[in-house]
């Protein structure tokens, strides 16, 4: 998942969350045909207020096409997700994943042209994007709509956050992440969206060393290269192994490897700080992000770095994690989710956060107001009002539980991966080995194929996680129950309790006052028209060029060449007066984020 810098993903989400996130984040392909099963009409069903759903309430089966601007699949939604979609709603899901069709805006330019993007559409509503799409026609005005949707209503913060950024001030779209907490609160749960998380058995078996700073980390990971040489299937083990998916501004991971655990974030050319009180520019000798290009230079010299890290994929990456050939992971819902499966974790194997004594990770904070990124109706949707039950559905108790992905911690179908015990939520053996990243074929009665290739592919957080369910009246997110909580005791977990004399990550890091929230606030970047996109969009693709040659450059001397070389460039296509406006919303978000500090 790409939680926000273009995704971000991000996961825990930490995830904002994020990454959401963003990211992000089981990703794939099936441009395939509908199952024979979701070609038949749904079954008839009655909830348990006696509520017509599926077949009995719409009698056509549709297939609805999803444009989604942060999916990392593209095709039918499968799986038990898809199973209860059809159950419910008579209907299956067609994503239209721009990432997957070539990345940047030319999908959604093609799509706007031609008049409907989809039924369904999931855009960022920053920029300007959700005011144009609206004014061109694209998405319908949801305003009286919205009102008899019981779910939706009670958001009035979001709706009118949301209808202030369109010109007629009509509600055209639900925004995503809402959440009840304080905004100075993180909102990603016990573990961050990002941090330093390695392989904590190889990390143990060296000695356990000090680790200052991010430098340090590079020795102690070369240590672990040279002990621990192969994967588990017998492959040359790497520190890092990168992918261009989601690079944007400026080369994604390049941003997250040191600015986002040093209290920074993206804010177009500009990093950010949490409080909104400092900036840097990208290109500066000195920013972060120039900083991140040296160090992954750096570990290239010291063949620390996957060299098919330039034409891989996320897909790729991910499997390299599932086989222990990665050592370590930018985000928790990376590396955690792909190899601290139940049984390496009863092995003591598994990633941890590894205690880098100067940590300042960027956290997310709550937003009642919501995220920027948003679900709308498409203008020309075939069934608008099955539409709305949809979304509606999805900021439900069950929709929150349900629409869980590999990053969003959400706890799944009831019976399935949960169940209530003495008035509690405990995991099933189902839910512990799927969450922690095993491969599960789900029971036939839920669907077909495994538990991860059923996952919601729509990567959409409506309500935070770490909210209440009213169901339960515990967290959506299954690692903060106290069930959970209590049987975190496998080798991995205490081997990393006792060194780091902490519960849980999020603990470890308030002991060590190690983290910053930038407080959530109801501040959308507006358009900062058409020259200022043209340039950014020129300047960007030179960044990114640039970046990635510099990772890999054969010297010092051809990576000191590059650098000046993507300087002087972009400051000849505009960088400066992009970076101003840049600057202009920088200002803003600092007013906002202090403002909803002290509300």
């Amino acid at each position: 998942m790409k939680k926000t810098g273009k995704k971000l993903l991000t996961g825990l989400l930490v995830t904002v969350l994020l990454a959401e996130s963003l990211a992000a984040c089981s990703g794939g392909t099936n441009t395939g045909s509908s199952s024979a099963a979701a070609n038949q009409a749904g079954s008839s069903q009655t909830t348990a207020s006696g509520e017509a759903t599926g077949a009995a309430k719409y009698k056509d089966f549709i297939t609805v096409d999803v444009f989604n601007s942060q999916a990392n699949y593209q095709g039918i939604q499968s799986g038990w997700f898809g199973k209860i979609i059809k159950d419910k709603f008579n209907m299956e899901l067609n994503m239209i994943a721009p990432n997957v069709a070539g990345g940047g805006d030319t999908l959604f330019k093609t799509r706007s042209a031609a008049g409907n993007l989809g039924d369904l559409v999931l855009i960022g509503s920053e920029n300007g994007r959700l005011n144009d799409t609206a004014k061109a026609g694209l998405l319908l005005d949801i305003t009286d709509m919205v009102k008899t949707r019981k779910n939706l209503a009670q958001y009035t913060k979001a709706i009118e956050t949301a209808k202030s950024l369109v010109d007629d001030h009509k509600l055209y779209a639900m925004l995503s992440q809402l959440s009840s907490q304080k905004a100075t609160d993180p909102s990603e749960g016990l573990d961050l969206t990002y941090g330093p998380y390695i392989r904590w058995d190889y990390y143990t078996a060296l000695g356990s060393p000090q680790i200052n700073d991010m430098d340090d980390m590079l020795n102690v990971l070369k240590d672990m290269q040279q002990k621990f040489p192969k994967s588990d299937s017998g492959k040359k083990t790497y520190a890092f192994s990168l992918f261009k998916d989601w690079d944007g501004n400026m080369m994604c991971l390049g941003k997250n490897i040191l600015a986002c655990i040093y209290g920074y974030d993206e804010n177009g050319f500009l990093l950010l700080s949490a409080d909104g009180k400092t900036t840097q520019s990208i290109i500066d000798d000195n920013s972060y992000y120039i900083q991140a290009l040296k160090y992954f230079y750096k570990a290239n010299q010291m063949g620390l770095v996957d060299p098919e890290s330039t034409t891989q994929n996320y897909d790729t990456m991910y499997a390299k994690y599932q086989d222990g050939q990665i050592l370590y992971s930018p985000w928790p819902w990376l590396g955690q989710a792909a190899y601290n499966t139940t049984a390496h974790k009863a092995e003591g194997k598994g990633f941890m956060l590894a205690p880098v004594k100067n940590l300042k990770i960027f956290s997310y904070g709550c937003n009642p107001y919501g995220n920027k990124y948003c679900i709308a109706v498409g203008s020309k949707a075939k069934d608008p009002e099955r539409m709305l039950d949809f979304i509606d559905w999805l900021y439900s108790p069950e929709g929150v539980e349900l629409s869980c992905s590999q990053t969003s911690g959400s706890c799944g179908p009831k019976g399935l991966t949960w169940e209530m015990k003495d008035g509690k939520p405990v995991l099933t053996d189902f839910g512990k080995k799927a969450f922690s990243g095993e491969t599960i074929n789900v029971p036939a009665e839920y669907g077909t194929g495994t538990w991860k290739d059923g996952i919601s592919q729509m990567n959409y957080q409506a309500v935070l996680s770490i909210d209440t369910d009213p169901n339960i009246n515990a967290p959506y997110n299954y690692t903060m129950w106290e069930s959970y909580l209590a049987d975190n005791k496998t080798p991995l977990d205490t081997s990393w309790q006792t060194t780091m004399k902490a519960k849980t990550t999020l603990d470890y890091l308030q002991q060590h006052n190690a983290f910053c929230v930038a407080p959530g606030n109801a501040y959308i970047p507006e358009a900062a028209g058409s020259e200022i996109d043209t340039m950014r969009n020129q300047c960007k693709a030179i960044i990114v060029q640039d970046s990635w040659k510099m990772v890999f450059a054969k010297n010092e001397s051809e990576f000191n060449s590059l650098l000046k070389h993507m300087q002087t460039t972009v400051k000849g296509l505009g960088y400066d007066k992009v970076l101003a406006f840049d600057q202009k919303i920088s200002d803003k978000y600092k007013e906002a984020r202090e403002k909803a500090a002290n509300e």
